[in-house]
């Protein structure tokens, strides 16, 4: 947890060594906390040198440290105790477990507030003979007052026996529970959350006097109020703040030969960490996880052509899914990230057909799911500007599909329209006719173009009243190419005009979002998945940009007003 902060002109640090396609790993030492403290922890009291030598402000105790649902719960208060004015916990395994190498992860919950500094972190074993920094200490998160960021650093002595320290950092939402995780061997050292890799250090040969990382290191955990980082004033209305701790988990590099079958997954995002192959069949999460595949643990996969791998959110094969007939290198995109609790693996098709049901969608807007007279659910309540995303949509040749929609509807005029590219691009409208009943279900279907390639799909009731249970996607046998800028759609040109006049770029986005209108100004709203209004109503000039970078990754839809004409767009926060 030291802060001391100094700008390193260190060249190598800029050369990251080559990264393993893939590891195994065996589990070797955890804490889930469910029964309680494991016996492998100490309990630091006191205030420590110099306030744990960063002038910090809480007295340490060990009643500051509780289990509750299954969780270990850190919590700093607001009393007096020992001549000091809060109280907190630290814990570490010293003496009692000590590690070199491997995968290092907790799953963490933080607060945020002024004055709180929460921390997951490791220090050399030999600590107590040579002192810090030259025992070395390995940060694998820690988190500072409001701050939007979490740090990942390492501090030691160089071959001058000065201080050193490198680090880096990533936004996250502390308040949610993350997965913060270090990979650590003698080539390197990477950070990771929730499987997505945003910092990385050398250490090969000790280069630059890290020796320090090929010792053996111990665990911390603890939350500090005050000191030299996040200041010396504290916001009191944020206590007592707690910090919540799902688990530790210690993992250390398996021998295993690489793994094979006709889809192999991966722990992380580009094919990092463990990596099972699977054959053809149908697993559960039982037999997931007596395959060493975790619950809620895939980032990446690999798929043998000729075949398919579908993911689903829950167990049985329920829930939200989506399919690979390609290799997928991290499944962010798709909102699978940690996800997958079923696989079913199986002959492509060919990429033929795509079926999917109306009720696994990623995202939606204004929409519900009910009971359905065919069996399992339908999407209802279906009213204008509503719409359904399914991400990871995948065309496996450029040319002509159809397109099926299993719909039902008690009114004349209802009509839906297909898109791709979060609204980028609109595929075509189809009429759906009044079927004399909510559940009295027809089939109707168009003709789309589209480029080769893996989107997200919208559907986006253009009118609404209508239920709609599947949709089918085919493969043409006449398919011709097409360029993405002369989309084929089966609107009207005077329809089509009016909705391409509004244009955002960039899309996906990260920050910043631009307006291009055919009109001088507009009045837009911005809302998330769920249809929570995230930005109030503001006019915006032609041209000019809003700052978004408040908002969380994911699907957003904007509502556009302008000359008394509504038009609804998604976009995608990266």
């Amino acid at each position: 947890m030291k802060t001391i902060k100094t700008l390193l002109f260190f060249t190598f640090f800029m050369m990251l060594s080559p990264v393993a396609t893939s590891q195994s790993w065996n589990l070797v030492w955890q804490d889930e906390f469910t029964n309680g403290i494991s016996p492998d922890w100490v309990f630091e009291t006191g205030n420590g040198s110099s306030g744990w030598g960063n002038n910090e402000l809480q007295f340490y105790r060990r009643e500051n440290a509780t289990i509750e649902n299954g969780s270990l719960v850190i919590t700093a208060k607001k009393e007096n105790f020992g001549g000091y004015g809060y109280t907190s916990a630290r814990m570490k395994t010293q003496g009692r477990r000590k590690f070199k190498y491997g995968k290092i992860e907790a799953r963490i919950a933080l607060p945020s507030g002024q004055g709180l500094w929460p921390a997951f972190w490791m220090l050399g074993s030999d600590i107590s003979a040579v002192g810090w920094p030259a025992c070395g200490e390995i940060d694998i998160m820690e988190h500072v007052n409001n701050e939007p960021d979490v740090h990942g650093t390492i501090h030691w002595q160089d071959n001058n026996n000065n201080y050193a320290s490198y680090g880096g950092h990533t936004a996250v939402n502390v308040n949610d529970y993350h997965v913060y995780s270090i990979e650590w061997n003698e080539n390197n050292i990477r950070w990771f959350i929730d499987g997505t890799e945003y910092h990385i250090v050398d250490i090969s040969n000790g280069v630059n006097g890290t020796s320090e990382f090929h010792n053996d290191y111990f665990l911390l955990l603890n939350m500090a109020v005050g000191g030299n980082w996040p200041g010396f004033s504290v916001d009191e209305s944020r206590l007592p703040a707690r910090m919540y701790v799902d688990y530790v988990r210690v993992y250390q590099a398996s021998a295993n030969p690489p793994p094979t079958g006709v889809a192999i997954i991966y722990e992380h995002c580009s094919y990092g960490g463990y990596a099972i192959g699977l054959g053809e069949g149908n697993y559960t999460r039982t037999q997931l996880i007596g395959l060493g595949i975790k619950d809620d643990d895939i980032s990446s996969v690999k798929v043998q052509s000729g075949y398919q791998t579908t993911l689903y959110f829950d167990d049985n094969f329920t829930g939200t899914s989506v399919t690979k007939t390609i290799d997928d290198s991290c499944l962010v995109d798709d909102g699978f990230n940690d996800q997958v609790t079923s696989i079913i693996i199986s002959k492509s098709n060919g990429g033929s057909s795509t079926f999917i049901e109306a009720e696994n969608y990623t995202s939606m807007f204004g929409v519900q799911n009910e009971n359905c007279s065919e069996g399992g659910q339908n999407v209802g309540y279906i009213d204008t500007g509503d719409w359904m995303a399914y991400n990871n949509i995948n065309f496996p040749t450029s040319g002509s599909y159809t397109i099926e929609y299993r719909v039902a509807s008690t009114i004349n005029g209802a009509k839906l329209s297909t898109d791709i590219n979060a609204g980028a691009t609109v595929l075509g409208q189809v009429n759906i006719p009044n079927t004399g009943g909510w559940q009295n279900w027809t089939t109707v279907s168009h003709i789309v173009n589209v480029n080769a390639g893996t989107y997200p799909l919208g559907i986006y009731a253009a009118s609404g009243g209508w239920n709609i249970n599947w949709i089918k996607i085919t493969k043409q046998n006449n398919a011709r190419s097409f360029d993405s800028a002369s989309t084929y759609s089966t609107k009207p040109d005077e329809e089509r005009k009016r909705i391409s006049t509004t244009s955002i770029y960039p899309n996906p986005f990260t920050d910043i979002i631009q307006f291009n209108f055919d009109t001088d100004n507009a009045n837009i709203i911005v809302f998330d998945a769920l249809g929570r209004k995230v930005m109030t109503s503001k006019y915006i000039k032609s041209g000019k940009s809003i700052d978004l970078s408040y908002l969380e990754k994911g699907m957003y839809s904007i509502t556009i007003e302008k000359d008394g004409v509504k038009e609804i767009k998604y976009i995608i926060k990266q």
